[in-house]
């Protein structure tokens, strides 16, 4: 599992301590919920908590699909198994959704559109009352469409009802002893294109293999964008001397260019979330 190696995680303060109380109640007043689960800081903190609540009454649903790697989904599983929870995995081919393939500005919309109504289902067979997702407080700072998707589906929110931000779920998870404490931050591999710019399986798995080459050299927080042939490398500021040590500055490039990228580059601001969003904003 990857780590992001440059936090450091305080011991839990009393707010944060009521915040997780809080979302004790919450969550055992829903009764019984199914949890979108990506393996991610956020929804593992989430179902962790769920499942301590709810025991039998609460499961765990990933969605498989090429954006989403496979390093994830056996998290996922490894996970639910160390914790005994029922883990339901479901296909949801985002590339079949009419218009994702051309990355509008409304992708996430249409991808968590589906795959809230696929978990629905699910929820409605299994005789759960609700269905609950990750986004934290964070989340509403950010442009975000799948958080429509939330809202027009009546999904559950728990960490930002609750006023949980990332790094309240941070310090938290590791007073819980989850080894997500200091996981990366990751979204999904659609995430990395411009937007406009058709999204296939052979640039998802470009992306996949390069984001993974980073994280085996041992890269904490990364990001391979993609802009056509043109691969924009994000990093931690702290780590930019190391990566361009020839050693890894020709692996690197050797590697991507392999994997059909035509241009390697950094950039200089390092990593961030939701950059590709940058251009929405001028």
């Amino acid at each position: 599992m990857a780590n992001t190696g440059f936090i450091d995680i305080p011991a839990p303060s009393r707010e944060q301590k009521e915040k997780l109380e809080a979302l004790r109640t919450y969550l055992k007043g829903l009764g019984s919920v199914a949890i979108a689960f990506s393996s991610g800081v956020d929804s593992t903190f989430l179902l962790k908590v769920a499942h301590d609540m709810l025991q039998d009454r609460c499961i765990a649903v990933t969605a498989m699909s090429c954006s989403f790697p496979k390093r994830e989904l056996e998290e996922a599983k490894a996970f639910c198994r160390k914790e005994g929870i029922r883990h339901i995995v479901v296909e949801s081919e985002e590339l079949e959704i009419e218009g994702f393939c051309q990355n509008p500005k409304n992708r996430c919309y249409l991808c968590k559109r589906e795959l809230f109504e696929k978990i629905g289902q699910i929820a409605e067979k299994e005789g759960l009352a609700a269905i609950a997702e990750g986004s934290n407080l964070d989340d509403n700072g950010d442009y975000r469409p799948g958080l429509q998707a939330v809202a027009e589906l009546g999904i559950k929110s728990p960490l930002r009802a609750c006023d949980l931000d990332k790094q309240d779920i941070r310090v938290l998870s590791k007073m819980l002893g989850l080894p997500t404490w200091e996981k990366q931050s990751f979204a999904c591999l659609s995430s990395r294109f411009v937007y406009g710019e058709t999204i296939s399986k052979e640039k998802l798995s470009m992306v996949d293999q390069a984001e993974q080459l980073l994280l085996d050299l041992g890269f904490h927080q990364v990001r391979v964008r993609i802009h056509g042939s043109i691969a924009r490398i994000e990093i931690l500021p702290a780590e930019f001397e190391r990566i361009l040590q020839e050693d890894n500055r020709e692996k690197i490039y050797t590697t991507l260019k392999e994997l059909g990228f035509s241009y390697v580059t950094l950039d200089l601001l390092g990593y961030r979330t939701g950059s590709m969003n940058e251009t929405l904003k001028k």
